[in-house]
């Protein structure tokens, strides 16, 4: 998922190439937004679901609804390298999953490919498939994970040299491909579901290693007061922490990104057609 995995945009605006000089580091381009969501239909869309023998889950209903997201919002699947804008040629959402649930368990990182046919049928079974595989091979790591593992026990004066190294690499886009294929700091975004833990949304900074530029932690779903049409209704909401990188979008694109999921939580059946379909708000996108 590196600059070899991904094609240049040229059609930039001289704003954003001078933010990009201005700003060369990912990290001092982050902005961080806190959205709350109504999830009221989706939740009645998965309870539905789950009646019917579905084994659908909201953390498959986000990555899926992310998914259509990034394939309606193409801004969204950029990063900057090297003073210059590139978008993935794939769009990925990953994660980190704890092999089990304790304090001393091993968290592994998990790509999720959100290919343009995928639903939320397709993206849960993946989920699915991959949380099951770390957990009956009990940790057992490949790629990214195991080079992390490897790296992180040696000493200062060998450790510190080759991850230099590393971010060089990273930065000329010449990190070897089993560094990168398995390593979530090279998908379109990072996502993490604190609702699973009663935990509220929080915000987690992007880094400047790697080609992702947004991260987006989940909240617990609640119950909260809420006047439509100066009626008060109790809604279910949930809390969003998203981190964006700057330059590759400015803040109206961003909140027309998210006024686009919420649409998608509205309309939870959208999350069934395939992840590549366009969505017509009714306005220029």
């Amino acid at each position: 998922m590196g600059t070899q995995n991904a094609k240049r945009v040229k059609n930039i605006t001289g704003m954003q190439q001078i933010m990009i000089d201005l700003k060369p580091e990912r990290c001092n381009s982050d902005v961080y937004i806190n959205q709350k969501m109504d999830v009221t239909n989706l939740v009645k869309y998965i309870n539905n679901k789950k009646e019917q023998g579905y084994k659908y889950t909201y953390f498959h209903a986000f990555l899926a609804a992310i998914g259509k997201v990034l394939y309606n919002r193409n801004k969204l699947n950029m990063f900057v390298s090297n003073h210059h804008i590139f978008e993935h040629n794939d769009i990925v959402i990953s994660f980190v999953a704890k092999v089990s649930f304790d304090d001393k368990s091993e968290e592994i990182m998990v790509m999720v490919p959100i290919n343009p046919d995928d639903n939320i049928e397709t993206i849960g079974k993946k989920i699915r498939d991959d949380i099951n595989k770390i957990r009956n091979k009990k940790g057992i790591k490949e790629g990214a994970n195991i080079a992390i593992d490897i790296l992180g026990k040696l000493p200062n004066i060998i450790r510190i040299p080759i991850v230099g190294l590393f971010k060089w690499c990273d930065k000329k886009g010449i990190l070897p491909n089993s560094l990168v294929k398995d390593n979530l700091y090279y998908s379109s975004m990072i996502v993490s579901n604190l609702g699973s833990i009663k935990c509220g949304a929080i915000y987690h900074n992007i880094t400047n290693f790697g080609t992702c530029s947004s991260l987006a932690t989940m909240g617990e779903i609640k119950e909260e007061d809420v006047y439509i049409n100066g009626i008060k209704q109790v809604r279910k909401i949930c809390e969003f922490g998203i981190n964006f990188d700057e330059r590759i979008a400015d803040g109206y694109y961003f909140a027309k990104s998210l006024k686009l999921l919420q649409y998608i939580f509205d309309n939870p059946e959208l999350l069934e057609e395939p992840a590549s379909i366009k969505i017509d708000l009714g306005e220029n996108r």
